[in-house]
């Protein structure tokens, strides 16, 4: 028998296990009556348009008396960070005795497609800390802005530095200048308006999710699906998976004027890092983010790399500020192992000491 015979008994118990294990995941997908999503206690406790705010019930008798508020990205939704029980930030904030106010930005329709960055940051999230402020009968609170959303955060803590008494960033897009990001070198030469005049003021959501798998097609269009088959018969994983891909799919379309001017005055022209971002009549100046600053990012970022995040600690004036890395990807900053054992209670001890 030569090295290249056909070896049937083993193909046949090869078929047979893959068998096995595509029944077992069949039964596992048919038993599922809910996934387990984003299940921390909550109220919605504001609300304005699309936009709601959410409180998160505390888990302990004195939360930490300043509270915070998370803005997340305008792309995908905010669950993300209580994606399951057992791979959660929010939970373990909690338990640290942090006090979590969470925006939820919603899905926009074509009423609202003419919504401006002004809207969204003069607005909706000066309305949100307003808010959240008045609440506690505080002048600042904690903001946490997530990729997008902490881009937004440092423009709104530039424009309002005495409401914001903390601001933490987590894989922030800061300096647009960089290479090393292929959605970076994409977007320069993006003709933005015209997209958006195609889709008729509102670019959906499935279109830039299918961007976004583009920048690595094999990785996440191929690869991770059949990774999967070959996890079929481990329930566990099957419920990860599925959470997983239901909050990847989960994403809202976006309004005209916010996405236009977020790619041609940051992606296209980096206006922020340059101090010459314009926000109605007034310009966006860095030098007013004198408030502790944390930096968080994650060294294997494919979509926010780290050449982008890094510059951020140099270009502000704070006497306070850090920055932190992880050698974790985008999303791994908030369902991984270490998101929830070093990442998670890093951020809660931070705001605790300032």
């Amino acid at each position: 028998m030569n090295a290249y015979s056909f070896d049937f008994q083993k193909s046949m118990q090869e078929a047979l296990n893959m068998s096995n294990k595509l029944m077992s995941g069949l039964h596992t997908m048919m038993d599922i009556d809910e996934m387990g999503i984003a299940t921390t206690p909550k109220e919605l406790v504001y609300s304005e348009d699309r936009m709601k705010v959410y409180h998160y019930t505390p888990v302990v008798s004195k939360p930490h008396s300043v509270p915070v508020l998370v803005s997340y990205a305008l792309v995908n939704k905010q669950y993300m960070l209580d994606l399951h029980e057992n791979r959660s930030i929010v939970k373990k904030w909690l338990a640290e005795g942090i006090d979590v106010y969470m925006i939820d930005w919603g899905y926009p329709t074509h009423v609202d497609k003419f919504l401006t960055m002004e809207d969204y940051i003069d607005g909706y999230l000066n309305n949100a800390v307003d808010f959240v402020s008045d609440q506690h009968k505080m002048k600042g609170i904690n903001l946490i802005g997530i990729c997008q959303g902490a881009t937004m955060g440092v423009i709104y803590a530039a424009l309002y530095p005495k409401k914001i008494k903390n601001l933490v960033t987590m894989v922030m897009p800061f300096d647009f200048s960089t290479d090393d990001g292929l959605l970076f070198r994409w977007s320069r030469h993006m003709d933005i308006d015209n997209m958006i005049a195609s889709a008729n003021g509102l670019l959906s959501g499935d279109s830039m999710n299918f961007g976004y798998n583009m920048l690595k097609p094999f990785e996440l269009s191929f690869d991770k699906y059949i990774s999967f088959i070959d996890r079929l018969d481990n329930k566990d994983s099957v419920m990860d998976f599925m959470r997983m891909e239901t909050w990847i799919y989960d994403s809202p379309d976006q309004a005209g004027p916010m996405l236009s001017k977020f790619v041609k005055d940051l992606y296209q022209e980096n206006k922020l890092i340059k101090n010459k971002l314009v926000m109605g009549d007034r310009t966006v100046s860095l030098k007013h983010l004198t408030m502790p600053v944390l930096c968080m990012l994650g060294q294997k970022d494919h979509l926010v790399p780290p050449a982008s995040t890094r510059p951020f600690i140099d270009a502000i004036p704070s006497k306070d500020k850090t920055l932190l890395e992880y050698p974790v990807g985008h999303v791994g900053m908030f369902v991984s192992s270490k998101a929830q054992n070093e990442i998670g209670p890093k951020i809660a001890s931070w705001i605790k000491e300032h």
